[in-house]
């Protein structure tokens, strides 16, 4: 706990209302402080440090909430798991003090975050939590909880199914339209999906996090509206049964439907906009919605001949191509628009291949862009992948002679070193 003389201590909390549930505060912690249930996010007040890692990188600013509690009744994970939202009322005496840095170990603080935590915590270590310097201004929170309007209503427009695989792996292009409301948003950023009904508990449902697959100016350019990339969920992570609610309600929108939107969010995993900026993307699976969002615009931008960019690199994985979404359309792009390359690790009589073993293979010219201070790295899918991702960047980095820890360093300083996963 974050104790020191005086009667209370400033505890720090999730705000439930607006969280959004995409793990990005507990996958940054270096002191493993933060947890959650099939609800929840909390933070265990006799391991948070107040080291405030995980407040730039949050999408929605749920996690910059603070009480002053006595130092003898911290709100406990317990009973911060069954909030709906947060208490109104400051705890302590009258005249009690907000805790800030004092009484904190900075050796003790700073062996968390050192090589033990660089290995565990490796988006904490190298992810960027600003964007590139060139990246335009993104909008955020506009419809929420703690916004004038509590959510936006968006109609369906489409819904195509993007997989050829069975039932298992359906994955859908979901379109949907704002009409005249403003719904402004950048590559890179995501929204909320509030769907309908409660949950077990007799609570409505909290937002569910999806990544924006359309660039800035709409899925059919000039109009209201974007796009994104749905896997329908039917098991969990450990291969049990399970329904998803939202992204099966998504899924099963018709053309003409409605559903409830909060967001935008996301304000640093943006894409520079600078001419010669290169774009390394790595991604598996429905991770592709903002690289397919970041390739879009780069596309609309090269037609209309307004920008000159940089290389693309895209490291693409999935279990087959059957399973890959977009598949078929990525095939069709230039070649010298994009250099695209796959990584299947469940095809029937070939050895499995992973995005990071493919990264190593195309080490020459990665290493290259790695040396380039106008390249941009953008990392997003399943959290198991991005230790391997980091790993074959380090190793592609020494073989380019260049110091890793250094280099890493400035990939994290300069916005250039981005992200995302689950």
């Amino acid at each position: 706990m974050n104790t020191c003389a005086g009667s209370t201590f400033k505890q720090h909390l999730i705000d439930p209302e607006i969280c959004i549930r995409c793990n990005t505060c507990e996958a940054t912690c270096p002191l493993g402080a933060i947890s959650h249930d099939s609800r929840n996010y909390v933070v265990d007040p006799e391991k948070c440090k107040l080291c405030n890692g995980c407040l730039a990188p949050c999408p929605t600013g749920a996690i910059d909430n603070w009480r002053t509690v006595p130092l003898d009744a911290p709100f406990s994970t317990d009973t911060q798991l069954g909030w709906d939202c947060l208490p109104t009322e400051r705890l302590g005496s009258e005249n009690g003090i907000a805790i800030p840095m004092e009484g904190i170990d900075p050796a003790a603080l700073m062996q968390t975050q050192g090589e033990g935590a660089a290995a565990v915590h490796g988006g904490a270590t190298y992810g960027a939590s600003i964007p590139p310097w060139s990246a335009a201004h993104p909008y955020i929170r506009l419809y929420g909880p703690h916004a004038a309007e509590p959510s936006i209503t968006a109609k369906v427009v489409g819904n195509v199914r993007v997989t050829d695989a069975g039932y298992d792996y359906d994955t859908h292009h979901i379109m949907l339209d704002f009409g005249s409301l403003p719904f402004p948003v950048l590559e890179g950023q995501s929204l909320g999906i509030l769907p309908p009904g409660l949950d077990v508990s007799g609570r409505p449902h909290h937002a569910r996090q999806y990544s924006i697959a359309s660039p800035r100016n709409g899925e059919r350019a000039g109009y209201n509206n974007l796009s994104l990339a749905v896997k329908r969920v039917l098991e969990d992570h450990q291969g049990n049964p399970v329904r998803g609610v939202a992204s099966n309600f998504l899924c099963d929108r018709l053309v003409g439907d409605t559903v409830q939107v909060v967001g935008p969010f996301g304000s640093s995993f943006l894409m520079p906009n600078h001419p010669g900026s290169n774009i390394i993307m790595v991604c598996t699976g429905t991770g592709s919605a903002p690289m397919r969002a970041m390739t879009e615009w780069r596309r609309r931008q090269r037609k209309t001949g307004k920008v000159e960019g940089g290389k693309l690199l895209l490291f693409f994985g999935a279990r087959s191509p059957a399973e890959l979404p977009y598949f078929g359309p990525l095939q069709n792009l230039d070649k010298d628009f994009i250099d695209i390359n796959f990584a299947f690790s469940r095809i029937p009589g070939q050895s499995k291949r992973y995005v990071q073993e493919v990264m190593r293979e195309r080490a020459i010219e990665l290493g290259l862009l790695l040396a380039d201070s106008n390249s941009y790295f953008y990392v997003c899918g399943l959290k198991g992948m991005e230790e391997g991702v980091l790993l074959a960047l380090r190793d592609v980095a020494q073989q380019q002679g260049l110091l890793w820890d250094r280099l890493g360093s400035a990939l994290k300083r300069e916005g250039r070193l981005h992200l995302e996963t689950y």
